[in-house]
């Protein structure tokens, strides 16, 4: 049987969400059901991830607003990622996905919206044992990172943003 891993990956360096994908579309080159919840890209992004996904049939949900920092209404940029969070159990109960990515689920932790105890303790409790869960973000909580099987942490020690290049279409979005 397979076992199924937590995966994380973290830091402030750039590529959380794009190894997650490289992971997402090697799962599903091998048949696997995979979903994606996005807690805070905005749900009406466009991104390339999300046209290619489009493409491919593989499931996705924008769920936030866009980045906090720019937001207008963070009572309502918690309500989203508490969405997101109950929409993301949903398809972890219904256990018909081999992968689901929990794209920038940390800053939700990170702002207070969701309790990390008790989201490792439903995982826990929840999680299909053959189901692989990545999550990805900046800053993850200790009791995340103890809990997962696997940990990233990516550091920034160069990017183009530094020399004044703006996100260029296809690397970042």
């Amino acid at each position: 049987m397979r076992q199924g891993l937590v995966i994380v990956n973290t830091g402030n360096g750039k590529g959380k969400t794009t190894a997650s994908l490289g992971t997402l579309f090697r799962a599903w080159g091998r048949g696997m059901h995979v979903c994606v919840v996005q807690f805070i890209k905005h749900e009406k992004g466009n991104w390339g991830e999300i046209q290619a996904a489009r493409k491919l049939d593989i499931e996705w949900h924008a769920m936030g607003d866009g980045f906090t920092w720019l937001s207008k209404d963070l009572d309502e940029t918690a309500d989203k990622t508490r969405q997101a969070w109950a929409l993301a159990q949903e398809k972890i109960i219904s256990s018909n996905y081999d992968l689901l990515l929990l794209d920038e689920m940390t800053y939700a932790f990170h702002h207070n919206w969701l309790d990390v105890l008790q989201v490792v303790a439903w995982l826990k409790e929840n999680k299909p044992a053959g189901m692989h869960v990545i999550i990805t973000g900046r800053s993850a909580p200790p009791e995340l990172i103890e809990y997962a099987d696997l940990v990233t942490e990516m550091q920034e020690i160069k990017h183009p943003y530094q020399r004044g290049i703006r996100a260029q279409p296809g690397i970042e979005f």
